[in-house]
């Protein structure tokens, strides 16, 4: 099962990749635990500094941007 979560404080940005991310798992089909890291702390021990960010399988996928469900699809496949 992978591990996707999506760093940021809850700005539409995050919302807006958090509900991208979603809908990537369903389109693939992968099993997968999707969660918020929220907290400034927890986001700072990923190393990034610009939110919001993808992180799958404690990899930083991308940061910065809200990328398209499409682009995350193919980051699981």
């Amino acid at each position: 099962m992978k591990k996707i979560q999506i760093l940021g404080t809850g700005c539409p940005k995050c919302k807006t990749l958090f509900a991208n991310a979603e809908a990537a798992v369903q389109a693939t089909g992968v099993e997968a635990e999707l969660s918020k890291v929220e907290k400034i702390n927890d986001i700072m021990t990923f190393g990034v500094m610009v939110t919001p960010a993808l992180v799958i399988d404690g990899v930083v996928k991308s940061s910065g941007k809200v990328l398209s469900a499409d682009d995350i699809a193919k980051m699981l496949a």
